[in-house]
């Protein structure tokens, strides 16, 4: 028996059978085969997914250059505010010692407004400088008045402020009032001058009364 002819064998496979095989040969001029396992004359061209940009790291230029910004403006914010801060630090050391210190330099002044020479009580009166960083920037000494004597007693004491070629340029006073035998006080003396010019504080007069 003769096998059958193209068109019989078409016409015995089902419908949708035939429809794949028509159309895989219609386009055959186009793919050199169907169902993808060939390949076609020309590659093509694909477009190339856009990156996963949330897989990024670093700081995009723009962002860096603002930063920057934002940390010279903090710190020249910081920078004034320093400033500011050493400022109200010498007002608050100044006020806090102001009142007591008129006082007691009022007294003294007029206690030493005759005495001749440097005193006596040299030998009970001590200075000790203290930190800037403590005043303000104020220039401060301690002055330690110790009665060693055996009885109560007051005492006025003179502090000179002297510039590098040991010219006065400023005369402070304290003093301490009513002291037992063996008791101290410790009063404080600043300079006025502003903290730029370099000055030095030498003990003047003590005198006991």
């Amino acid at each position: 028996m003769p096998p059958p002819s193209r068109a019989h064998a078409l016409a015995l496979r089902p419908p949708a059978l035939v429809s794949a095989v028509l159309t895989c040969t219609v386009v055959a001029g186009a793919l050199a085969g169907c169902g993808g396992n060939g390949s076609s004359s020309s590659e093509t061209t694909r477009t190339p997914p856009a990156p996963n940009t949330a897989s990024f790291t670093g700081t995009p230029p723009s962002a860096l250059a603002s930063s920057a910004s934002a940390a010279i403006s903090s710190a020249r914010a910081s920078a004034s505010a320093a400033a500011s801060s050493a400022s109200a630090r010498a007002s608050e050391f100044e006020a806090s010692v102001s009142a007591e210190s008129a006082r007691r330099s009022a007294a003294a002044e007029k206690a030493l407004k005759d005495v001749k020479g440097r005193g006596n009580a040299l030998g009970e009166v001590a200075m000790t400088g203290l930190p800037k960083a403590q005043t303000g920037g104020v220039l401060a000494v301690l002055v330690t008045i110790t009665n060693k004597t055996d009885r109560k007693a007051s005492y006025a004491v003179r502090v000179d402020f002297e510039d590098a070629g040991h010219h006065v340029v400023e005369t402070r006073y304290t003093g301490a009032e009513n002291l037992e035998a063996g008791q101290k006080q410790q009063p404080i003396v600043f300079s006025t001058r502003p903290p730029e010019q370099k000055l030095t504080a030498r003990l003047a007069k003590a005198e006991r009364y």
